[in-house]
């Protein structure tokens, strides 16, 4: 599979993509608390919580739509290789065949990714808005996994912070 990302010339890479690119993100959302009302990041931020909470479910509803159109693309796309197959007297083995997908999946991997995107921002917005640093969010993630899972250095919750359902 071609590689869809890229790090432009002269430009060395952090350690972590993802890491990098949240943080740059969340300082960006921080800084628009003072941004005015043409932002709408400032306007999510300030306006009824209402706002942003039903952004996020909105995005979280337009990322399950998006994942359901890849999987209903790659399931059609082997449904058809599998007939075809079946249809020539030929013994259908989804281990051997050479299934071509159509660009039409790739077109839904890429609107997953962007919805995906979509849904970060706006969590990120969230975690802003009531004081819930990266770190602080990144613990919560880490306390989770077991020491063997868990990166080295990783940031964990004091035992008093973990909370487990209300």
């Amino acid at each position: 599979m071609m590689s869809k990302v890229y790090i432009s010339d002269g430009e060395t890479a952090p350690s972590s993509q993802i890491g990098a690119s949240l943080e740059a993100l969340a300082s960006t959302i921080a800084a628009r608390r003072g941004a005015g009302e043409g932002s709408y990041t400032y306007r999510l931020l300030t306006d009824s919580p209402d706002v942003v909470l039903k952004k996020v479910m909105e995005e979280s509803g337009e990322v399950a739509l998006a994942a359901k159109d890849v999987e209903s693309w790659a399931t059609s796309s082997l449904a058809s290789a599998l007939a075809f197959e079946v249809g020539r007297g030929n013994d259908a083995d989804e281990g051997s065949l050479n299934v071509e997908l159509p660009a039409e999946y790739f077109e839904a991997v890429d609107h997953l990714r962007y919805e995906a995107a979509d849904v970060v921002y706006h969590l990120l917005v969230v975690l802003e808005r009531y004081g819930i640093s990266l770190d602080e969010f990144a613990a919560e993630l880490n306390t989770r996994m077991t020491e063997e899972e868990r990166p080295t250095g990783g940031v964990r919750l004091y035992d008093e912070y973990v909370k487990r359902g209300k």
